[in-house]
């Protein structure tokens, strides 16, 4: 089947994110940072775990440094782990760096490991979720300018203030795979990412059986539920577990099978690009007419091999 790339006004345009934490050097970092500007992808994001990774709010800086057009940002930074004043000036000290260039990426925490690490609480989810939702709003009318008072049922502030800031607050992602956030990444984020479900608090969770089209469908749907008339104007995210070039649709089922997604829906799934670049380009247009996912992050050791789909399709 022949896709018409782009051919829908409603359709927001490709675009594509590296998803990548360390390097053997600094000095490497700031060479993937390069490449992936070189290579065409539109923004490097740093995850936030407590695993051999740099701290993602220097790494980013460092890569904003590197670059002029590629976008960092964070992919996505514990809320539990950081006071709202503190993030609202670290991240606009990164936006005035960046020169605008930053997408901050927030979220309410999950893995239970990292807690454990640090010796803090594992809240349920709900508390996790709405102490997010208060972080979100303190964080944007910091942002904003504005001399930030605000009793909260988690967050206390008297006369709060983030000055400098960048003339351009950072775009805000926010996502997850559950009704409630999000429910607050529709009502308050620029980005929206989808994702599986994070229940488990455990990296090796049940993420393929979570990881259904029915599931991707229903998050949609509460996204565009709780977002409104903001709904066209936000970005839709997927992040792609796996990226791997094969040369036939046997092989490729048969990859994903051996990955843990069997079944002949399997290589439909937004989590997984496997194919040629042709099918990995078609499956992108149909994922973005079905369900509005303009914004594919892969994984960093994915960049060159996805680099011929970002070459055709960004913008597209």
């Amino acid at each position: 089947m022949t896709m018409q790339w782009g051919c829908q006004q409603s359709m927001l345009p490709f675009r594509f994110g590296l998803h990548t934490s360390v390097a053997p050097t600094m000095s490497a970092w700031r060479d993937r940072a390069r490449a992936a500007e070189e290579l065409g992808y539109s923004a490097l994001y740093v995850p936030d775990h407590f695993d051999a990774q740099f701290g993602p709010l220097v790494a980013a800086t460092v890569a904003a440094e590197a670059t002029s057009t590629l976008h960092v940002g964070t992919l996505v930074l514990n809320n539990d782990l950081r006071n709202p004043v503190v993030l609202a000036r670290e991240t606009a000290t990164l936006g005035l760096a960046a020169e605008g260039r930053v997408e901050v990426g927030l979220g309410a925490g999950w893995l239970r490991r990292d807690y454990e690490e640090l010796g803090i609480d594992y809240d349920r989810p709900g508390v996790r979720v709405d102490r997010l939702a208060e972080s979100l709003r303190v964080i944007k009318a910091l942002w904003a300018g504005e001399e930030t008072t605000f009793a909260g049922k988690h967050y206390t502030l008297r006369g709060a203030r983030c000055d400098p800031r960048p003339a351009t607050p950072p775009r805000l992602l926010v996502g997850g795979g559950s009704r409630r956030v999000l429910t607050v990444a529709a009502q308050q984020a620029d980005v929206v990412g989808v994702t599986t479900s994070m229940a488990s608090g455990e990296k090796d969770g049940d993420v393929a059986g979570g990881s259904t089209l029915d599931h991707f469908d229903r998050c949609v749907s509460w996204v565009r539920d709780a977002a409104g008339d903001r709904f066209d104007s936000l970005e839709l995210q997927i992040g792609a577990f796996a990226v791997m070039v094969v040369g036939n649709q046997r092989a490729a089922a048969r990859t994903a099978a051996l990955l843990g997604f069997p079944g002949e829906e399997a290589l439909e799934l937004p989590v997984l690009l496997i194919g040629t670049v042709d099918e990995m380009c078609e499956r992108l247009a149909e994922r973005r007419e079905r369900w509005g996912f303009s914004n594919v992050v892969v994984p960093g050791e994915a960049m060159e091999t996805f680099a011929p789909v970002v070459s055709r399709l960004t913008g597209a």
